[in-house]
């Protein structure tokens, strides 16, 4: 099992008034980690494989800790933990060697632009999703990873 690693720049306006990095731009991270493994990494020169558009589902996130602007970028891993038959879940770290901001999931449904409709992912696509395949860990589910994260504070 393999976890995809994006290096993600933070930028001044990500902050907010509290100074730290707003909860809303944390799914743009996210969008721009899932972009650049479902897109620049699918498998083959000129595959079609999720070029043919996909739609989120559903995000679930968990704020374990705030993030300060800095110039150094944050780093999000991103692994697969479920391949359906038309959709498939993401999950997330954002981090930092030493800690862990964000821990998150998306749920994305490939989709058939032309014909306005989800569709099914390809033998080609789930090829290339079961090398970052992960069984989920109850404790590694975002909701149960910030319960154990704060027990052990």
């Amino acid at each position: 099992m393999a976890r995809h690693i994006y290096s993600c720049p933070l930028r001044w306006s990500d902050m907010d008034a509290f100074g730290h990095v707003n909860n809303v731009v944390f799914l743009r991270y996210l969008e721009e980690a899932r972009i650049d493994f479902m897109f620049r990494l699918a498998p083959g020169d000129g595959s079609p494989s999720f070029s043919g558009g996909s739609v989120v589902a559903r995000h679930e996130i968990d704020y374990v800790r705030p993030l300060v602007h800095r110039h150094a970028p944050v780093t999000v891993e991103s692994w697969v933990t479920r391949i359906g038959a038309a959709s498939l879940t993401i999950a997330y770290e954002v981090k930092d060697p030493e800690q862990v901001y964000v821990r998150a999931a998306t749920v994305v449904v490939p989709y058939d632009l032309a014909a306005g409709r989800p569709r099914r992912i390809s033998a080609e696509e789930k090829a290339f999703l079961q090398e970052y395949l992960e069984a989920p860990e109850s404790s590694d589910s975002p909701k149960s990873g910030a319960r154990a994260e704060r027990a052990a504070a």
